[in-house]
């Protein structure tokens, strides 16, 4: 998993503020991976450095709020159909989201980023967790909680080096 680190400490270097989005519905099993990934972060992360925002299945919803907190990094976490290894764990910029399906929202995840890298110039880093199941009122499966509890604690250790 370090290679996860990495990635994030890269592609967040030089980082001011960063604004976490997490996206997902928790009423569809897996779909809750980016929302829990922020429940998590938002308990820990005591700076005002870094604001976690929970966009649900509307993250346009909360272009403003973002914009209004004027991070120099956004970094979005949904569950996302690469067609790996249930609870696997990808770290996309949003140039390469082409052709991947992300979880049960509107809007891409791409028209977002660009939106707001062009009011506040924001760079974006997209994390996807491959779900197992999506099914109405199921539970997020273990595979997932695995890999949510392993990219919380790998985006704390990012967080740290970047945020100085």
């Amino acid at each position: 998993m370090q290679k996860i680190r990495e990635k994030l400490a890269s592609r967040l270097r030089g980082a001011r503020k960063i604004a976490i989005l997490g996206v997902g519905s928790d009423l569809r099993g897996d779909d809750a991976a980016g929302l829990i990934v922020g429940e998590c972060l938002a308990r820990s992360l005591k700076t005002r450095k870094t604001k976690v925002f929970f966009g649900d299945t509307a993250p346009e919803n909360l272009t403003g709020e973002i914009s209004k907190f004027k991070p120099s990094h956004l970094i979005i976490v949904d569950s996302a159909d690469f067609e790996l290894k249930p609870g696997s764990i990808m770290v996309f910029d949003p140039e390469d989201i082409a052709g991947i399906s992300f979880s049960t929202h509107r809007l891409p995840l791409k028209l977002i980023a660009d939106y707001l890298y062009g009011i506040i110039k924001c760079k974006t880093v997209i994390i996807g967790l491959q779900p197992k199941g999506l099914k109405f009122d199921s539970e997020v499966s273990a595979s997932l909680k695995d890999s949510i509890r392993i990219l919380v604690a790998e985006l704390r250790e990012a967080l740290k080096l970047v945020l100085k």
